[in-house]
């Protein structure tokens, strides 16, 4: 961990739920060039666009069909990418330790990719995230002149850091 508080490194203004998307495939792009495993942490209010986001990564990685939140099934697999990814949705889980008994560990492995949305409900059964993504809607923030969200990217590492810093470098 590069310190106690996570670094803000990205702040952008996504004015629809494709530009959402396209953020999303652009870290997705990074991840498949590098190809190295991370954890990233989605948060936001319902609708704020999470799995709008979960999937323009992972059409960076290479998915080709539709990206439906697990959140009755808590993980999705994708397996069939340039490297293994797993998306968590935890919003309806009842209590962390539920992580253990369905081998929450086994997920988190150095060459994959794990995206989880509400983290914070799996608090203390997760590892560190390497970026945590904050979606904020223009609604939420009380501009309702506007339509979108705003995204914004804290970084925990320096795998993190090095990645964002390309997003930021191709998003000035």
């Amino acid at each position: 961990m590069l310190n106690e508080q996570p670094t803000l490194i990205f702040e952008a203004f996504l004015s629809d739920p494709q530009a959402t998307q396209s953020m999303g495939i652009a870290l997705g792009n990074l991840l498949h060039k590098t190809q190295q495993g991370m954890v990233i942490f989605l948060a936001g209010q319902l609708g704020a666009g999470k799995t709008t986001f979960t999937g323009g990564v992972l059409k960076g990685l290479g998915h080709s069909g539709a990206v439906k939140s697990p959140t009755y099934t808590l993980v999705e697999p994708y397996e069939h990418l340039a490297i293994s990814a797993y998306h968590f949705d935890l919003y309806r889980l009842g209590d962390p330790e539920e992580l253990e008994y369905m081998g929450i560990r086994d997920y988190f492995d150095q060459r994959a990719l794990c995206l989880v949305e509400w983290p914070n409900r799996g608090a203390g059964f997760l590892p560190e995230p390497d970026i945590v993504v904050q979606l904020v809607s223009e609604a939420a923030l009380g501009d309702n002149q506007r339509i979108g969200r705003k995204i914004s990217m804290q970084v925990n590492s320096e795998k993190g850091r090095h990645l964002i810093a390309c997003i930021k470098q191709d998003n000035p």
